[in-house]
Parts: C-alpha cells; structure tokens; sequence
C-alpha cells in the first residue's frame, strides 16, 4: 500500500486529449525523463493507486500528455479529470528533493522575506542551470532568486508559506 509520505505532488489532470484516453497533466516537474519505467499516483477514493505511463509526450512546458495503461478512450480518461497526480519520492534522485519535496513542489507557495515582507507567489522553477531559482512576480517584475535551503528559514506546507532570508541587495540585481 502507497503511503501520502512515499509520494509528492506533481501536478492536476486537466482533461482528456482526443479519443483515445490521453490526458493532459498540469505539471513543472519533468520527473518522467528520469526513468524507463515511470507511474503516476492517484487518490482514488482515498486509497493511492499507482498508474503505468504507456507512452508521454510534452505539449508544453507546463503541460504533458499522457497515455496510462489500460486507458484507452475518452470515457475512461474522463475518469482522471482534476486529479491530483502524485509521483514516488523513491523514483526520484535525492540532488533533485528538498526533504520530502521537489522544487517544483514549492510552485504556488508565497515567499516571505524576513527583511521586506510579502514577495510573491512563485511562479516556476528554473532549473536549466547548475543552480535552481525560484521565479516570483514581486512588484510587477519576474525576480529569480536561488533555490537553496541555506536562504529558507521556514516552511509552512499546510498554509502554502515560505519565509526567505534574502542577502540584502539581491533584488536590486
């Protein structure tokens, strides 16, 4: 049985794609790409369920689309619409996770510095270079400041909270 603690959030199933049992998965996460193997999990009626991914192809940056095994139509599709997508922390190597979490999990949580207060939402997870930044809309403008664990002095995962202790100066780059 798949334990909540053995799995982190990775994206939303949005809804079917064509006819034949495609969906499309709201994601930032690439986690797919480093496995031969890799499954999703679902909460089905409060029970995680694992799904083999047939086949995966990116339609987007933000979107894949998806063929799990033994879907193969759009009425079954039709089952997974607004699903939490779930992916097993075991499958993942541990350079990519902070704690229990990706970076990509911290999407959508606001950052607070302890020297200016409220920035912003983040946005999206660059991690095209060695060093991670979060994107956060602050005052209008997209900032990128590094995703490293040294700058975070809290997190509050239920209200979707994290405090930052920026160096003074870094947004004025």
């Amino acid at each position: 049985m798949i334990k909540k603690e053995e799995v982190f959030k990775i994206g939303l199933f949005a809804k079917p794609h064509g006819i034949k049992g495609e969906l499309s998965l709201i994601t930032n996460s690439d986690v797919f790409d480093d496995t031969d193997d890799p499954y999703v999990v679902c909460d089905i009626d409060g029970i995680l369920v694992p799904f083999f991914i047939e086949d995966y192809r990116y339609k987007s940056d933000s979107v894949v689309l998806v063929k799990l095994e033994y879907v193969d139509n759009e009425d079954a599709a039709r089952e997974f619409v607004n699903r939490e997508v779930f992916y097993p922390l075991n499958a993942v190597e541990d350079s990519d996770l902070v704690g229990d979490m990706t970076w990509d999990s911290f999407i959508g949580y606001m950052v607070t510095d302890e020297r200016l207060g409220e920035l912003g939402n983040i946005t999206d997870v660059d991690d095209s270079t060695i060093n991670v930044l979060f994107q956060v809309k602050y005052e209008g403008e997209d900032i990128l400041f590094p995703a490293v664990e040294d700058l975070i002095t809290d997190v509050d995962h239920e209200n979707k909270r994290l405090t930052v202790s920026l160096p003074e100066g870094l947004l004025d780059l």
